[in-house]
């Protein structure tokens, strides 16, 4: 089995690992080689530079899937939040009754806590139980290390289900902003299917030579007719950050805000090809170091 697969099966037995070890053992994982914590130049050594000495405490409030809503609302409106249909703190909480047909089920706390309901006579609840069960019983803090989410509380909400007519999809728009300024995204298509693409562009939707993680779409992914406001929505709620990404859904002509993400896939995945890595630590300026 490769190191990385070992590493994803033995994280809560290394829960006992102080919080630069942990990274180093899985930056070097990933890399091959060490995390520069000393003098970062890459993006993904500041995101992980980032997680040991930014300790701005709104951040819980940002990631926390429940409450960012009020933060995101207080800065851009309401009008861009999807309506939250229920919240509680255990699975056996929730009355099904009172939910509509089609749904979406989230854990506060983390990324994989996640069911997507698009007919409720066909819902496995004690599938469903099982997953939200799993991830409820996570402290999300222990997989990369980002303290924000070590206290958050775990809960569940239900959402309306979003799905845009023209792409017969959802689609993510990711947007990396630094003190204010986008400067570049990507868009996240065909999740649904266990075969999702990531495809990145600069802000005037040129596609750009980077694939991380995911391969890139083999179709034209067309732009959002709301791509502007996003830029400057991301704008707003990136202000006075040293960094962070912004998500949007385009559903029918109607975007929403998503989600607030501090570490990019927790700064351990390499980029191809790797000069991306150095363009991006660029525009990263950590606030004690530059």
């Amino acid at each position: 089995m490769k190191v990385k697969k070992l590493l994803k099966h033995a994280k809560r037995m290394l829960a006992f690992l102080p919080d630069r070890a942990y990274i180093q053992l899985y930056y070097f994982a990933y890399h091959k080689r060490l995390c520069n914590l000393g003098n970062p130049t890459r993006y993904t050594e500041k995101l992980n530079w980032l997680k040991l000495y930014d300790r701005n405490p709104k951040y819980s409030q940002m990631v926390d899937k429940y409450e960012a809503k009020k933060y995101v609302a207080s800065i851009i409106g309401s009008e861009y939040i999807i309506p939250t249909l229920g919240v509680w703190e255990h699975f056996d909480d929730i009355d099904f009754d009172t939910l509509p047909d089609q749904f979406v089920l989230k854990c506060t706390h983390d990324s994989e806590g996640i069911a997507i309901v698009k007919d409720k006579s066909k819902l496995d609840v004690r599938a469903t139980r099982k997953k939200i069960n799993a991830a409820l019983r996570v402290n999300y803090f222990y997989d990369g290390r980002e303290w924000p989410y070590k206290d958050i509380r775990p809960r569940i909400i239900a959402e309306e289900y979003l799905e845009d007519a023209q792409d017969g999809e959802l689609r993510d728009y990711k947007f990396f902003c630094f003190d204010g300024e986008p400067k570049a995204m990507f868009v996240a298509t065909e999740r649904g299917t266990g075969k999702t693409k990531f495809d990145f562009f600069d802000l005037d939707f040129n596609h750009l030579d980077i694939i991380q993680y995911y391969p890139n779409a083999t179709k034209p992914i067309r732009k959002p007719t709301t791509f502007d406001k996003m830029q400057e929505l991301a704008s707003m709620l990136s202000k006075e950050l040293p960094h962070v990404r912004v998500d949007f859904y385009e559903a029918n002509g109607r975007l929403f805000f998503g989600e607030l993400t501090l570490y990019h896939f927790s700064g351990f995945m390499p980029f191809q090809p790797d000069r991306w890595d150095k363009i991006f630590g660029d525009w990263l300026k950590c606030p004690a170091l530059d």
